[in-house]
């Protein structure tokens, strides 16, 4: 019974589209809460910005990933859509290879103060709250498997089903289902291990 007659889409010339729509209102959030400087604050990696700043290399892998990519060779993709690029007012974004140099510039204390400055600009957000949002908060922290599929990355593990990957304990706030940290464990660690040492050093300011 259901029979549509033949359907021609045409789009113009000038046209541009992404799957992932939303990016330009997340940007225009960040700029509201000023996160660009509290994350060059956070990590000051860099003696000079030429072109990118601290806050370009994270937002830059955060989109990435909301844009589909899993990877930061997927960033090569990013870089060759205009439409992407136009969404996020980039000229230019950081190759696969530049980001790759950003991320190993990171110590285990410059994840930790990102992870800070996070939570200092959600501080900004739950200020905004009503009352009753204060009443009562709830601290989880649990372990969750991460799978890869490689088998010689530095701090990997294999779990007992044979899984190779990493063994992240994650802190969030229950209620509203946001991280507040992540500690990153090999693969095959237990549940619980260090999860109350780890809880009773993340805790908010």
């Amino acid at each position: 019974m259901i029979n549509p007659p033949s359907i021609k889409y045409e789009l113009a010339d000038k046209q541009q589209a992404i799957a992932a729509g939303g990016i330009g209102t997340l940007l225009q959030l960040t700029k509201q809460l000023d996160l660009r400087k509290e994350i060059n604050r956070a990590i000051p990696l860099f003696k000079l910005h030429l072109p990118y700043d601290e806050s370009d290399h994270v937002f830059n892998i955060a989109m990435n990933l909301l844009a589909g990519g899993n990877c930061l060779e997927h960033l090569e993709d990013r870089r060759c859509d205009e439409a992407y690029l136009n969404a996020v007012g980039a000229q230019r974004i950081p190759d696969p290879t530049t980001a790759g140099d950003f991320c190993r510039r990171f110590s285990e204390e410059h994840v930790l103060q990102l992870m800070h400055a996070f939570n200092r600009i959600r501080e900004k957000v739950w200020k905004q709250q009503p009352d009753e949002f204060f009443d009562c908060a709830i601290i989880e922290g649990d372990g969750a498997q991460v799978e890869t599929s490689a088998e010689k990355k530095q701090g990997i593990g294999i779990n007992y089903k044979g899984q190779w990957g990493y063994h992240p304990l994650v802190v969030t706030l229950a209620n509203t289902r946001e991280p507040l940290f992540i500690a990153n464990r090999s693969g095959n660690r237990p549940n619980h291990e260090n999860s109350v040492t780890r809880t009773r050093r993340f805790t908010l300011t």
